[in-house]
């Protein structure tokens, strides 16, 4: 533990700050906010988000930004004057911005704040900052005392078994005379640098970018996200979830409460999906922007409500996931007979596969979703259509939605197998050791009264098959017994008994002769009912 202290403090160039400012009650009592705002007919509700924001623990009057981790250490931009000749940026009225990083209580709250780094500070604005995964390269913006509003990127590197020299730094090329690049974020991969600038060819005001980082972590040429993340007015703050399937960033276009909201796009094959508002439990009328993740539920936004202590403060926020599932039966169609046996699979907007189940004996099915999303569910199950169903999940609280799937059953077949006509239809199910008709198998045994009815004349021999596992005489009885459920099935439903002949083969014609080193399908395919055409 001293180790690991005295490393952290040679690490940072530090100085002790806000000291007038110890003395703010940061109780919990005065933390908690929610939010509640417009009834007009265009308001955005909570929109299927959970969210409760706290103050971090370490706002003044002055600007405090987050932006990120560095060794374990929040890393935070603030306008706090330095000193009594501080010079006040005549832009923001403030001080001019540092880098600063503090140490996390257990509950997320934050320490109080240290000088970053005297290398990487300046007399200007230093604003936010990124690492590579390995944290030995830094990516950060500055603008100069001369010109306060307009951004530069640069990349530094953190000298080898140094405790925090920061050399090499390099302006980078994407940088454009007169235009801001500002609120870099590397990838969790490294491989990529997200950022916004106001650069020419964009959709107006700020826009979102990327840009491809080169094994020397220099920067390819930079890729607009396209016209589904920006628009017409400023998008910046960009961040990726710890998944790296998510792009946060905040906007003041697309549907919005008021200046700067949060939102969140889906990352595809294909590029971003579009986007959704993080609603009205986080964001507000004013402005929030630099939303990070650090867990599954838990990170940290700024923002200039007016319930804060300052211009921008530092929150923390959780939120609970809405609880929402879609469920239902599986049916036939035309009987509505309940379907076991069913493979129902889940897909997202993208038609990835998310989660597949087979429905039991209830032949049911339940799968959990998001709000706000468009799935698509498709079933197989022998002897009937593959079938595709469209679902959207269109409320934002805590729901369960219901929805049977009916599926259309095939007709059978007459085909000719190992020099036999046959009547094909799928397997014909019984309990285990019985020989009672599974109610789903009647549909099959339907198909075949479709056929016998529709050809008068034909007879036909009900051959009943089983596995080889058990007794080799019990076999044969059961098999016999099961070909007589199924002739009598058919009579019950208007055959005439001259049409039809049953026999039971017990184990001794299998389909795979795989003796006793049979898989479970092996076993399945030798459970059977044949249904031969004798004329």
């Amino acid at each position: 533990m001293k180790k690991h202290i005295l490393t952290l403090a040679l690490l940072f160039s530090v100085s002790l700050i806000f000291a007038q400012d110890s003395s703010e009650d940061f109780s919990a009592e005065n933390l908690t906010n929610t939010f509640n705002f417009s009834n007009s007919e265009d308001a955005i509700d909570a929109n299927g988000f959970d969210y409760t924001t706290i103050d971090a623990g370490t706002n003044t009057k002055y600007s405090e930004f987050g932006s990120g981790f560095f060794m374990n250490k929040f890393i935070m931009v603030s306008s706090k004057k330095l000193g009594g000749l501080a010079r006040t940026d005549k832009n923001t009225n403030e001080g001019f911005k540092n880098l600063f990083c503090l140490d996390v209580k257990k509950d997320g709250s934050l320490k109080m704040p240290l000088l970053f780094s005297r290398i990487i500070n300046t007399k200007g604005n230093e604003d936010q900052i990124s690492f590579s995964p390995d944290e030995k390269t830094m990516y950060f913006t500055r603008a100069s005392l001369d010109n306060s509003l307009v951004y530069k990127l640069y990349k530094v590197t953190l000298e080898e078994d140094s405790h925090g020299n920061w050399i090499d730094q390099q302006l980078l090329d994407v940088n454009q005379e007169d235009y801001s690049i500002e609120n870099p974020h590397v990838s969790k991969t490294g491989d990529q640098l997200y950022f916004s600038s106001n650069m020419p060819g964009g959709m107006g005001g700020y826009d979102l970018y990327v840009s491809d980082i080169k094994t020397d972590g220099t920067l390819g040429t930079p890729k607009n996200l396209g016209n589904k993340i920006n628009t017409a007015y400023d998008d910046k703050y960009p961040t990726l979830s710890l998944d790296g399937e998510h792009l946060y960033f905040s906007s003041k276009g697309h549907r919005n409460i008021g200046g700067f909201d949060v939102f969140k796009s889906k990352v595809t094959r294909e590029g971003y999906r579009a986007p959704r508002n993080l609603g009205n439990t986080i964001n507000t009328k004013n402005d929030e922007v630099a939303y990070f993740m650090v867990s599954e539920n838990k990170g940290y936004l700024s923002s200039n409500k007016a319930s804060g202590k300052g211009s921008y403060d530092v929150y923390r926020f959780s939120f609970n996931k809405i609880s929402q599932s879609i469920q239902g039966n599986v049916l036939d169609l035309e009987t509505k007979i309940p379907l076991p046996n069913t493979l129902v699979i889940l897909l997202n907007e993208e038609g990835e596969e998310l989660e597949r189940q087979v429905t039991g004996e209830n032949a049911t099915y339940t799968f959990n979703v998001a709000p706000f999303e468009k799935y698509t569910i498709k079933t197989n199950k022998d002897g009937f259509e593959d079938a595709t169903i469209a679902f959207s999940s269109d409320k934002g609280n805590d729901t369960i939605y219901e929805k049977d799937l009916k599926l259309e059953a095939t007709v059978a077949v007459i085909e000719e197998v190992e020099d036999k006509l046959m009547i094909t239809v799928e397997n014909i199910y019984f309990d285990y050791a019985k020989w009672s008709i599974k109610q789903e198998s009647f549909i099959a045994l339907n198909k075949i009264l479709t056929v016998l009815d529709e050809n008068t004349d034909m007879k036909i021999e009900i051959n009943a098959h089983t596995d080889n596992r058990g007794n080799e005489s019990y076999n044969l009885n059961l098999s016999e017994k099961r070909a007589a459920s199924t002739m009598k099935y058919l009579i019950e439903k208007g055959i005439d008994t001259s049409r039809l002949i049953s026999k039971g083969y017990g184990e001794t014609k299998p389909l795979t002769d795989c003796k006793t080193d049979c898989t479970k399908a092996e076993h399945q395919s030798n459970r059977r009912i044949e249904f031969i055409i004798l004329n």
